[in-house]
């Protein structure tokens, strides 16, 4: 035994270890997170316009999006929406509609893009220059002034509506007013823009008003049919997908074990900044995040991380960078010509991770983006849809983008990726696809099982398979798992390859055909009270005899005592490799594809852990291995006491899909 030990090497597994398993080979030297860099302004940044326009073409989508605001207007409607998905090319749709619809009264021809956000200011003035090099394109945001005889006019919101600088233009000389990231349309300042042009209400005596958005809905509640009178073209993030438009995205999603319960809410509804900051900005919860990107951004080039606010967005990058990563910030606050030099490093692939708060939520177009880490838990779907969507641009050599959800408390009302696709709320992905969303009703062919991997059917009387810590990862391969898995406990296989199943709250069982291993928390004796309070241990079972007549247990054996819960399953793992056959605990069996087994089933219903008879066809053979082995070892009281709490879970899931119901987008007139 201590031999065994010895060739364990049984210490804890400490973060520094597990970095240097990490995927990104940090640099010897990081880079500083402030350079010294001389950037042009913005108009000097902007491109000069070309002497011919260049060619356009539309893809099929934008063509009909066209179409279709162009039916609407001759039917008289006035205050029309798009919604379309980041990514869609909603800036080539406002600019082909500046040449396609006709002047007013035959003469005025001007045309107003309104935002929110310099980079969408300077991102639309491009495309105009570019596609219309013989009219006027000026912008009116801060010190930038428009003489209001340009052509078209780019306007930040904000600028506009300051002191009288919205005074200058005439709204008898406008076409057309576009309004981006149009879910802003119904606050004050944008209410103010739209009285001026006359657009407040419905009128034959007004500018034309178009407004595209992601998201076309208000978390708060505000009707957006007080500016926008009928939704006319909807293509949303799967659509896109489908039609190889949009990177594909991959999500999985890790509990960040923050508390948000006494985290108060905004005027909004949306929890309140300062009170989330202080929940989430923790040491623990950081290093989960870490943890988190470490163990699941392997081949990831790009990774753009949304934080809480500044003081978070500091915390974290520190905790990255003390790990070697090279990761840097952007916030609000970052000087310009240091923001756009850090921006520019990232896009060229300089370095690997990107933080900020608030920035990149809308209008932000960084295409290699491969890997999105969702620091900052919301209650808004569209928040959660517009940071998913800064990754799914299309770049060369991007297959994917992989969407890592650090998953607070759910009990707040929180939207999380499982909820955003109307899953279960506690619902945990690993590499989840969109089209696996989609598709789930396809042909399971994966859950076959290959020629060679059968297995004694007595094995049916004892599997095995998945708990959590407080790490907690979840894997599936396809939705299908996803969506068969009845267990709201997995972690344990994102460190370790075999079938480990939680029995009780730190107890995990691994079962062989022979026998059995167990890890568990103990409380240290007084003598050894030193340090921690307790310690982990590994015991194995031995069983005697195969058939049920003949089975016998030997005592509890003792493998292993560890600090840490790492430590203990390496122990585990090494003794259950020499010891136990690698068909019967290995968690990537193909038989644990197959549906369960009759002798599974029946067992299953016997044990009448729900209402109803459960059929094969319900669960795999592996879901039906680990309930199994559950009931064996945790007892049918410690299952009662899951169902009820899942209850509660799915009480809390339907309130969730009350408040997803207030922000769902369809086609046609919008209520007042």
């Amino acid at each position: 035994m201590d031999c065994f030990r010895r060739k364990l090497g049984l210490i804890p597994i400490s973060l520094a270890s597990r970095a240097t398993r990490a995927p990104w080979k940090p640099r010897a030297r990081l880079a500083p997170l402030r350079f010294k860099s001389a950037v042009a302004s913005a108009d000097e940044a902007l491109p000069a316009a070309p002497l011919e326009p260049p060619g356009i073409v539309l893809r099929e989508y934008q063509e009909e999006c066209i179409q279709s605001v162009l039916d609407h207007l001759s039917q008289g409607h006035k205050r029309l929406g798009i919604s379309l998905a980041t990514g869609a090319g909603k800036t080539v749709i406002f600019t082909q509609l500046i040449g396609r619809i006709p002047p007013r009264d035959g003469k005025n021809d001007k045309a107003l893009i309104l935002v929110h956000r310099r980079e969408l200011v300077e991102q639309a003035a491009r495309h105009c220059r570019l596609a219309y090099p013989d009219r006027t394109v000026e912008i009116e945001m801060g010190n930038t002034v428009a003489t209001g005889h340009g052509d078209i006019i780019i306007a930040s919101v904000r600028s506009l509506t300051s002191k009288d600088r919205i005074e200058k233009f005439n709204p008898a000389h406008f076409k057309l007013v576009l309004v981006d990231e149009a879910h802003h349309i119904v606050a004050p300042t944008y209410r103010t823009v739209l009285a001026h042009f006359g657009l407040n209400e419905a009128s034959s005596n007004s500018p034309v008003l178009v407004g595209v958005s992601a998201t076309f809905s208000r978390f708060d509640g505000l009707k957006l049919g007080a500016a926008i009178d009928h939704i006319v073209y909807h293509k949303d993030y799967m659509d896109m997908i489908d039609e190889k438009w949009l990177s594909n995205a991959v999500f999985t999603t890790v509990r960040s074990e923050a508390d948000l319960t006494k985290v108060r809410k905004d005027k909004f509804g949306d929890f309140a900044v300062g009170a989330l900051s202080e929940a989430v900005n923790t040491d623990k919860t950081n290093d989960i995040t870490v943890r988190a990107w470490l163990a699941n951004a392997e081949g990831r080039k790009s990774t753009l991380v949304f934080c809480v606010d500044l003081a978070h967005t500091k915390e974290l990058t520190a905790k990255f960078r003390s790990l070697g990563i090279d990761a840097r910030y952007i916030t609000s606050q970052t000087p310009k010509d240091i923001r756009d030099e850090q921006l520019n490093s990232f896009k060229n692939l300089e370095y690997p991770v990107l933080l900020n708060c608030g920035l990149f939520t809308e209008g932000t177009d960084i295409p290699n983006i491969d890997c999105v880490v969702l620091a900052r838990p919301t209650r808004s779907r569209n928040l959660l849809i517009q940071m998913i969507g800064r990754g799914l641009r299309l770049f060369p050599g991007k297959k994917d983008c992989h969407i890592i959800d650090m998953v607070a408390t759910l009990e707040t009302g929180v939207i999380s990726t499982p909820t955003l696709f109307g899953l279960h709320p506690d619902e945990l992905l690993e590499k989840t696809t969109m089209k696996d969303l989609k598709d789930k009703k396809e042909d399971e062919t994966h859950h076959q099982e290959k020629p060679g991997s059968e297995l004694p059917a007595s094995y049916a009387e004892d599997p095995a398979q998945a708990g959590d810590i407080k790490l907690t990862f979840t894997k599936y391969d396809t939705i299908y798992d996803l969506i068969g898995d009845m267990r709201s406990d997995k972690h344990i296989r994102s460190l370790s390859r075999y079938a480990w199943v939680r029995v009780d709250e730190h107890k995990y069982i691994l079962s062989g055909s022979m026998g059995w291993l167990t890890i568990a928390r103990e409380s240290k004796s007084p003598e050894e009270r030193e340090g921690p309070e307790y310690h982990w241990t590994v015991h194995h079972v031995m069983q005697y005899g195969s058939s049920l007549k003949t089975k016998k247990f030997a005592r509890p054996r003792l493998i292993a005592t560890t600090e840490g819960f790492e430590a203990a399953i390496r122990a585990a793992d090494t003794f259950a490799a020499a010891e136990f056959e690698e068909r019967y605990i290995s968690a990537r069996q193909p038989w644990r594809q197959q549906p369960a087994t009759p002798a599974q089933v029946e067992r299953l219903n016997k044990a009448k852990i729900r209402d109803g008879k459960i059929q094969a066809t319900d669960m795999t053979r592996g879901q039906a291995a680990d309930i199994i082995t559950k009931l064996r070892h945790g007892g049918k009281k410690r299952f009662a006491r899951q169902m009820k709490e899942r209850q509660a879970v799915v009480n809390r899931a339907r309130a969730v899909e009350d408040l997803k119901r207030r922000t769902e987008v369809k086609v046609g007139p919008l209520e007042n």
